[in-house]
């Protein structure tokens, strides 16, 4: 079985520790790696790819990845966010990496929520068109859980489930 590789953006620790719960529970070889230090992708049989969610979008660090990405290389995404779980806000993003890796075989893809940062919904909260949403994202402030963190390990088994029989 080839190598496994978890890469991962994060700038308030959400993302990364999905991502440590994802390769915690990956058996045989594996790497973890914050996506700035990913270079070569072609030894690796299957890749989780973590972001945050920025403006409902995907961080431009992740798109440059995803679009370097060999065709027919097999992928899951995962992403963190404020929004709540399966509303429109928490998908775009996950269905915009899933366009921009058209030419991969994306397996799955994960969401759940995450702390948004004090100074981000100090922000957001002044400005009438996001003022909702930052109050909906203030109630994310206990997150990544420990029943998101065990659903990112449920979603990384059967993941790897599907890229066996794929």
């Amino acid at each position: 079985m080839a190598k496994t590789l978890v890469t991962y953006f994060s700038q308030t620790g959400n993302t990364k520790k999905i991502a440590e719960a994802v390769h915690d529970s990956l058996q045989g070889e594996k790497e973890i790696k914050p996506v700035d230090e990913v270079q070569e992708l072609d030894e690796y049989g299957l890749i989780f790819i973590g972001f945050p969610v920025h403006s409902h979008g995907v961080p431009l660090r992740i798109e440059r990845l995803l679009q370097r990405i060999p065709a027919g290389k097999k992928i899951a995404l995962f992403s963190t966010h404020g929004s709540i779980t399966g509303s429109r806000l928490s998908r775009e993003a996950i269905e915009h990496a899933v366009v921009t890796a058209s030419k991969t075989k994306v397996l799955g893809t994960f969401s759940c929520r995450g702390k948004v940062s004090a100074h981000a919904l100090e922000v957001l909260s002044k400005s009438p068109e996001h003022r909702a949403w930052s109050e909906m994202a203030a109630s994310a402030q206990t997150h990544p859980d420990e029943g998101d963190l065990e659903d990112a390990r449920t979603f990384a088994r059967w993941v790897v489930t599907l890229s066996a029989h794929k």
